[in-house]
């Protein structure tokens, strides 16, 4: 079943909440998606925010965000988008639970990985078997045997888009945070799930030849794609055409009101690069729901 909403965004940080705040004041209908836990916020202490008394837990302003979001009127699915697909001059988002929603306005705010394994032979392997993107490696991998480690759904559905290139797909994940729709699809495939368990160390020689598990068990492997947490931004719009910034490749590139070079696609907060701040974060995200809004606006119904 289709659903339509005049923005989606994707991430529930400050950013993404901000937007919705502002984006639904404008009375623009709009749904948020991802999980609140997954900001880097939600564990941290703030005490260098304006007007606010710290130190303040980042997992209470989380809830009061959500709050004035729900307020408000925006609606949370708090499950991971997978894809975005481009309908014409519409955004199509397939969410991990399989809920297809038709957007007008896309605003990215899901943050950027700020984690890696940190374990032996992961840095020394990069590019010679290491990948931290399925999206972009997965066709090196043809006929191979590969491990994909992460709790997420980027694990899982790198997995199962592994699962139709590679000649076996191992996932690793020590927890799993992941749809029922998406377990059961890992579930019925050929794919070998180590649950409960974890990568202790990268080997090879010239090229990763294997992983070791922390039971100590060696599962050989010609390659190891690592992805932590929810699809980022760059797998997700890197079939879109967004522009990153050419020194890293790891940002999106806006302009002032936080569009892209994308026409209805906006981005906000740490996914647009330094300084990484709430702060930031927030004035982004409020530019972005506004302008976001705008644009549905002018575009009509669907």
């Amino acid at each position: 079943m289709l659903e339509e909403s005049d923005v989606v965004i994707i991430g529930q940080g400050p950013a993404g909440l901000q937007a919705a705040i502002h984006a639904s004041r404008r009375k623009a209908k709009v749904i948020l998606l991802g999980r609140t836990r997954a900001s880097s916020l939600y564990r941290a202490h703030i005490e260098n925010y304006c007007f606010l008394k710290g130190p303040i837990l980042g997992e209470e302003m989380l809830a009061e965000g959500r709050s004035q979001a729900q307020g408000f009127g925006a609606s949370f699915i708090d499950e991971d988008a997978i894809e975005i697909i481009k309908r014409d001059n519409l955004y199509e988002v397939i969410t991990e639970g399989g809920r297809h929603i038709l957007a007008k306005a896309i605003i990215l705010a899901m943050g950027v990985s700020k984690k890696g394994l940190k374990v032996p032979g992961e840095k020394e392997f990069i590019g010679r078997g290491v990948s931290y993107c399925v999206d972009c490696d997965a066709f090196f991998y043809r006929g191979k045997t590969v491990a994909v480690v992460g709790n997420g759904s980027a694990a899982a559905t790198g997995a199962l888009t592994l699962a139709s290139i590679a000649k076996g797909v191992y996932l690793i994940s020590k927890a799993s945070d992941i749809s029922e729709a998406l377990r059961r699809q890992i579930e019925e495939s050929q794919i070998i799930w180590y649950k409960g368990r974890w990568v202790k160390e990268i080997v090879g020689g010239k090229a990763v030849e294997g992983v070791v598990l922390d039971n100590g068990e060696r599962i050989d492997v010609e390659g190891i794609f690592i992805e932590l947490g929810a699809k980022g931004a760059i797998e997700l719009v890197v079939r879109l055409g967004v522009e990153l910034d050419k020194e890293h490749f790891s940002y999106i590139v806006t302009d002032k009101k936080q569009q892209t070079n994308v026409p209805g696609i906006y981005a906000a907060g740490d996914i647009c690069g330094p300084p990484f701040q709430v702060a930031k974060a927030v004035g982004e995200g409020c530019i972005a729901g506004l302008e976001a809004a705008k644009y549905a606006k002018k575009k009509g119904g669907i």
